[in-house]
């Protein structure tokens, strides 16, 4: 069989590890046992059989947790990292933004402004500022050198936020657009600077629960529907 000519050719070859080989005939590749895929041929005749290696994806199991950041008193519903990779935003269910130095693994502050479960926050590309978007419909924005208090509160939708996304980095480094997704059926745009309503799309007829903001100005949204 295949399995067997595997273990005569990592002996011959001498492989410390073994590795998957496939055994072809001619065109036909050998599945099942050697006799089957020779088929009538003479037992005086010579056959020639091609052995190509696969491709081997080593998978390492995780066997431990590198760390574990305590804090929230309510189930954590969503997390994001600033662009740098150096901080970690968490929203909860006890109604809190946490941030976090990931470096240090201790908590850095504590954001509130929403009235009830924190559902998504996004990072800017810029790092400087974090949306977050609430069942209570709406999104918080702060910015991060400043954290005592909200830059900025909008009532952005009349049923919760599911999702938020930042205009790319690319296409504005001041981050100013920010989009976010309700479960009332619309996709929102808001300027960060003043909080108003930049436009609303309106096509899905139930809960969008997700939004992308693509890098080529198309913003990419996933409804219920």
């Amino acid at each position: 069989t295949a399995h067997q000519l595997q273990l005569i050719i990592n002996e011959l070859l001498q492989n410390e590890e073994k590795v998957p080989y496939s055994f072809y005939i001619g065109d036909d590749e050998v599945t099942g046992s050697l006799r089957q895929a020779v088929g009538d041929a003479s037992t005086e005749q010579a056959i020639r059989i091609v052995y190509v290696p696969q491709a081997v994806f080593r998978v390492r199991a995780v066997t431990r947790c590198t760390a574990t950041l305590a804090g929230h008193a309510e189930a954590i519903l969503s997390a994001s990292f600033s662009a740098d990779g150096r901080a970690l935003a968490t929203g909860s269910g006890d109604h809190m933004v946490r941030l976090w130095d990931v470096f240090t693994e201790t908590p850095k502050t504590t954001l509130r402004a929403h009235s009830d479960w924190v559902l998504c926050v996004a990072w800017s590309p810029c790092a400087r500022f974090i949306a977050s978007g609430g069942k209570d419909g709406k999104v918080a924005i702060w910015e991060v050198s400043k954290p005592a208090a909200p830059h900025r509160i909008i009532s952005a939708h009349r049923k919760w936020v599911n999702g938020l996304a930042w205009e790319p980095f690319h296409v504005n480094p001041d981050c100013v657009k920010l989009a976010s997704a309700s479960k009332d059926g619309t996709v929102r745009l808001w300027d960060r600077a003043n909080g108003r309503c930049l436009g609303t799309l309106s096509s899905h007829s139930h809960s969008v629960s997700c939004v992308k903001w693509g890098g080529e100005g198309l913003i990419y949204s996933c409804s219920h529907d």
